[in-house]
């Protein structure tokens, strides 16, 4: 079983995903053309601009979102335009927070539940500043969290030196990571894993 986050026209998985799921932001997190071999096709948002609601068990996979805002392109705000796209399997429970622009509500956190992962954006600009993000992360309180959507070293390293203060860090070796419940960490941990 395969699920691909962040499904888009630019960069696309070398096998078909079974689920694929994608968010509005701007055309690197979404397909307008997925490959219609893809059995399953969550979009984070609707195109009228009411929320999109997913749940799905495929196999041994239950994949639900919980539905977030972004800004427009104009500074504004665009209601139900991403999903934080939350998958539970064997167990584990790995939340994808999408192209997450606003820290989150009590709201949110209850739709949430228990996050055992937590994949996170890390730019600081387009998403979530960074300060913003370390709250969310308080929030959610994750055993294990992962940045992704790394614009450059530096914003790592600035995201990095303001967060190990509060959570330990590693830096991974490799780009693959196995996660079990009996693996999670008992301190929260921050993993970097190296990109290509």
């Amino acid at each position: 079983m395969k699920v691909a986050t962040d499904y888009n026209d630019y960069v696309r998985p070398r096998e078909i995903p079974d689920i694929a799921t994608m968010n509005r932001a701007h055309s690197t997190h979404y397909s307008s053309n997925p490959d219609p071999a893809i059995k399953h096709v969550l979009r984070g948002w609707n195109p009228d601009g009411s929320p999109a609601r997913h749940e799905l068990t495929y196999e041994d996979v239950w994949v639900r979102n919980v539905v977030t805002n972004i800004r427009d392109w104009g500074g504004g705000t665009m209601l139900h335009g991403n999903s934080i796209f939350v998958f539970e399997l064997a167990g584990v429970c790995v939340a994808h927070l999408g192209h997450l622009h606003h820290t989150l509500t009590q709201e949110h956190i209850d739709q949430l539940g228990r996050i055992d992962v937590v994949l996170f954006p890390v730019d600081g600009t387009l998403t979530l500043g960074v300060e913003g993000m370390i709250e969310v992360l308080g929030q959610i309180k994750a055993p294990l969290m992962i940045p992704m959507h790394i614009f450059g070293p530096s914003t790592l390293e600035r995201f990095l030196g303001l967060v190990g203060e509060k959570y330990d860090v590693e830096r991974a070796e490799v780009s693959t990571l196995l996660v079990s419940r009996a693996t999670l960490p008992k301190k929260p941990k921050l993993i970097v894993l190296p990109g290509r």
